[in-house]
């Protein structure tokens, strides 16, 4: 998938444009907000009917949530040519809704001030980097290997952080962290560029590769949530 919408800022595919690229931006941005939205609403619910508890009663839930999660992401990115726009929809909004299942045990673990102040401070961080990923006239094209590298080193360090119990290595594993998907954020912002010149000839493939694009920033936004909760985030008494 990733290598299917090239940059190309010249050449719109058949020489044909439907929309701007900023009506573009607009949308892929709106069905992130939308996934976050439904993230939101399922983990308060969640917690609000008291549904969490059904997570830390069986330790077997969250992980296969873990799974379906993982499941849900490999799929759509592997078959989103094949399926058709709205059921890539449906996949997203589908992983966004078992996010804010798992989501809803912060509401037990944090106060809600808290999350009310890093959530304000992701919404800072990740629109000051997806202003620079969409303004810059420099090429970020070459930041993917790197991030996605250092993405595969963030994950296998946190497994050992698991494991070991390391306060301070915890703590370098959320700065880390929190750097990487910083650069995603504005890597995926940048890609969206190529996502609109690459398929500006055929609605569908647009469509598609908007939603992919905001998985794509969804992911980033909640990556940089967690990490700066876990960071800064103030425990429930």
């Amino acid at each position: 998938m990733y290598n299917n919408y090239n940059y190309n800022e010249n050449v719109a595919q058949n020489g044909t444009v439907y929309e701007t690229l900023n009506s573009y931006y607009v949308k892929t941005f709106a069905r992130m907000g939308a996934g976050l939205g439904i993230t939101f609403l399922t983990s308060a619910a969640f917690y609000a009917f008291g549904w969490w508890r059904v997570l830390l009663a069986n330790m077997a839930v969250p992980f296969v949530l873990a799974i379906a999660e993982i499941a849900v992401v490999v799929y759509l990115s592997a078959r989103i040519d094949k399926m058709s726009v709205g059921t890539a929809h449906a996949l997203f909004y589908a992983y966004a809704f078992l996010n804010g299942i798992t989501f809803s045990s912060f509401f037990v673990m944090y106060s809600v001030n808290s999350l009310i102040f890093v959530f304000l401070l992701t919404a800072i961080y990740f629109g000051v980097l997806a202003a620079y990923g969409y303004f810059t006239k420099n090429d970020l094209s070459h930041l993917g290997p790197m991030l996605m590298v250092g993405t595969i080193v963030l994950i296998v360090a946190s497994i050992v952080s698991i494991f070991f119990n390391f306060t301070m290595m915890d703590r370098i594993v959320c700065l880390v962290g929190l750097v990487i998907f910083m650069g995603w954020t504005a890597y995926d912002t940048q890609r969206i560029k190529g996502y609109y010149y690459s398929n500006s000839g055929s609605p569908e493939r647009a469509a598609k590769a908007s939603v992919f694009g905001a998985l794509a920033l969804y992911l980033d936004f909640v990556n940089i949530f967690i990490y700066i909760l876990r960071l800064v985030g103030r425990r429930s008494d």
